[in-house]
């Protein structure tokens, strides 16, 4: 049976549900899900394989940043083009509950720029009645060039089947570009590290220092096969510190907890994991 490929960038504004889909499409948690602006900020590649047909997804940074002249989002800005510069088709993805028809028709003049299939996936209905969903898609169809519209609940895998089979169709004989084993771009160590910054963002209310960074000190099995993991939580400025650690070590502690409950979760075996909070690039 000849090989198929299709190459699918989710996009949308923050928190429309981009990683919540792309976990439910590979059927692992290998993108981080939070409320939080900017939980996505490195682009991360989900691959999803049907018989002969391999589905690669792109989760990209919310389309948000794509204009922004802001400095620190040069990061965000460089992954989400490019995972644009790599696709086939986009899925522009809608948080339904928060829809804004003047919204939707600027992103999707802007994308039309990008000479990329375009549908239209209305996410969260679970949220909204039907005849709200309704009644925003003939609004747009009657000012948008989209034929293809999709209801879904990524949180509750409602509606992915139909998705799925429309991507399917929509591919091309090709070669593979992953293994049939594989099914994301990053290894166990980049989610680990993952787990924490999204531990991080759950549990500081306050102040959150984005620009932090999660490195990896120790990743060693041991010999009963638990899993030992020490961590650096990489901060640019001292006052970020005392957020971190919380009175008395009580808010690096929950973040460990969390953290390690969810890696715990995701790779299926006892961890026991160490923070450490450090100073870097301070001026």
């Amino acid at each position: 049976m000849t090989n198929k490929l299709l190459k699918v960038g989710i996009i949308g504004k923050t928190n429309a549900g981009k990683s919540t889909l792309i976990n439910c499409f590979v059927k692992e948690e290998i993108s981080i899900v939070n409320k939080k602006i900017n939980t996505t900020q490195d682009y991360i590649i989900g691959i999803q394989n049907i018989n002969n047909v391999q589905i690669v997804f792109y989760d990209t940074p919310g389309i948000n940043f794509l204009k922004t002249k802001d400095l620190s989002q040069k990061k965000l800005k460089k992954n989400l083009w490019y995972a644009i510069d790599n696709i086939d088709l986009i899925i522009y993805m809608i948080d339904t509950s928060k829809y804004n028809f003047k919204n939707v028709v600027n992103d999707y003049e802007f994308l039309c720029e990008l000479k990329k299939k375009i549908i239209i996936v209305f996410n969260k209905i679970d949220l909204v009645d039907n005849l709200s969903v309704l009644k925003h898609i003939d609004e747009l169809s009657k000012n948008i060039n989209i034929s293809d519209y999709f209801n879904i609940s990524a949180k509750f895998n409602r509606g992915t089947d139909i998705l799925t089979n429309f991507l399917v169709q929509e591919s091309y004989i090709s070669s593979w570009i992953f293994n049939n084993e594989e099914i994301t771009n990053k290894d166990d160590i980049f989610i680990t590290n993952e787990c924490t910054r999204n531990s991080i963002l759950e549990n500081l209310h306050k102040e959150i220092p984005y620009n932090l960074k999660i490195s990896n000190l120790i990743y060693k099995f041991l010999k009963n096969n638990d899993l030992k993991i020490k961590q650096s939580i990489e901060i640019s400025n001292t006052r970020y510190k005392a957020i971190i650690l919380g009175k008395k070590g009580e808010k690096i502690k929950k973040i460990r907890e969390t953290s390690q409950k969810n890696i715990e979760k995701i790779l299926n075996c006892k961890v026991h994991l160490y923070l450490k909070v450090e100073i870097k690039n301070e001026k």
